[in-house]
């Protein structure tokens, strides 16, 4: 089989068109899904009060008011988002507005950001964590499979 000049070209331009499109989504990024936090944080001698009412808007648009013990969530494609919170701490107070510019983590799909613990400078450890979701209760409560040797024919 004689492989001719024609077709060596043809392998290299579609390895070079392999590479940029892999150049192409590294450069795009995965998809995170973030949770924010509005809940007082006391962690290793750390202490941050939550404000009465937060309202997150996440690259320009508005998420969700977060209350005491309340969490919101979003789905960003990328590794930053830019963060803009309008925080009332006490009801019937003023707003004071700020934004951030956030870096998401690689190694993590899903992460949850504690805002009051963000706002306050917290280092990573303090404001992020990763969000597990907990197994379901059904599991536990079903049946287990009927293992007889009947066929699934009962008593006849």
């Amino acid at each position: 089989m004689k492989t001719t000049k024609r077709s060596w070209i043809i392998r290299i331009a579609f390895v070079l068109v392999l590479v940029l499109v892999a150049v192409l989504m590294l450069r795009i990024g995965r998809g995170h899904t973030v949770y924010f936090d509005n809940r007082a944080l006391d962690k290793d001698g750390q202490s941050v009060a939550a404000p009465y009412k937060i309202t997150v808007y996440v690259n320009g648009e508005q998420i969700s008011k977060l209350y005491d013990k309340e969490r919101c969530m979003v789905t960003n494609i990328g590794d930053s988002l830019e963060l803009t919170v309008e925080v009332m701490q006490q009801k019937g107070g003023s707003e004071t507005t700020e934004t951030y510019k956030l870096t998401l983590p690689h190694s993590i799909d899903s992460v949850i950001i504690n805002l009051p613990a963000y706002m306050a400078g917290l280092p990573e450890e303090a404001y992020l964590e990763e969000f597990i979701p907990a197994p379901s209760a059904d599991l536990d409560d079903e049946e287990a499979p009927n293992t007889e040797d009947d066929m699934g024919l009962g008593d006849i």
